[in-house]
């Protein structure tokens, strides 16, 4: 099922860091309650690319809009999980008290948090399957646990577009089958999901969309259209070697490998 809510489209984008271009001339319009894989080598712009939709890095040129409306209104219907190793684990804060920061757009900074926000923050922690980890520091979980937490923030913000950059990094596989499955269900409930990843295999078999990127969108389209030896040599460089009838890819070559699992 695709969703009836609002298009997301990139009109025209630019964004650099300092002197540097990181990404040029990006053209995207995605379809709401659409499943999207953002692939590319490391320094390519993916995290760039869901950095800039929430208006993080600097837009030297373009536009970005949900629904027809500039993205900067429509901050609450967008919920980001960002890379791991960017986020200080150390902080003293319990797993319950992360989770229910996706609430505070919706709280405001003077009501404080009612029943009604401490109910969705139990009931997201049960859907990630840390409902009894709620009082544990975030800093004393595995990989896999604070990633399951940081979904749960984004599910408590009722977001109608979630952007999560690599979100699969440094998890167990557990944890990767249970990301991919509530990225369904998302989706299958209307949600648009943008998703950064290496992992080839795993892109093609649970997104509707692949984005291959670096420095600009190489393509964009279903994985049976996308997914080519041409796509992925544009996208990686080096040498390509495809199996099984296109279903698993290996890029070799230039220090890349897009296959497999990080962590």
């Amino acid at each position: 099922m695709t969703g009836t809510g609002a298009a997301l489209e990139l009109q025209g984008l630019a964004a650099a860091y300092g002197d540097g271009w990181a990404l040029t001339d990006v053209e995207l319009t995605i379809p709401p309650g659409r499943l999207v894989g953002i692939i590319g080598p490391n320094g390519s712009g993916k995290s760039t690319l869901l950095r800039a939709i929430l208006g993080l890095v600097p837009l030297r040129r373009g536009t970005v809009t949900l629904g027809g409306l500039p993205v900067e209104q429509q901050r609450r219907r967008i919920a980001y999980v960002p890379q791991r190793e960017l986020v200080d684990w150390s902080f003293p804060i319990s797993a319950a008290q992360v989770v229910l920061m996706g609430r505070y757009p919706r709280i405001g900074p003077i009501a404080g948090a009612g029943a009604g926000d401490h109910g969705a923050v139990t009931a997201a922690l049960e859907r990630v399957g840390m409902g009894s980890l709620g009082d544990r520091q975030i800093g004393a979980l595995s990989g896999g646990q604070q990633q399951r937490v940081f979904l749960a923030r984004a599910l408590v913000q009722e977001a109608s577009v979630l952007l999560l950059d690599e979100p699969m990094t440094g998890v167990d596989r557990a944890t990767e089958e249970a990301i991919t499955a509530l990225m369904r269900e998302l989706r299958d409930d209307g949600t648009t999901i943008l998703h950064a990843t290496h992992d080839l295999e795993g892109a093609a078999d649970a997104s509707d969309l692949l984005c291959f990127v670096n420095g600009h969108i190489i393509a964009f389209g279903p994985p049976a259209e996308t997914l080519t030896p041409e796509t992925l040599h544009a996208t990686f460089g080096g040498e390509l070697m495809i199996m099984d009838a296109g279903t698993h890819a290996h890029v070799h070559g230039g220090g890349h490998h897009a296959h497999g699992h990080e962590g």
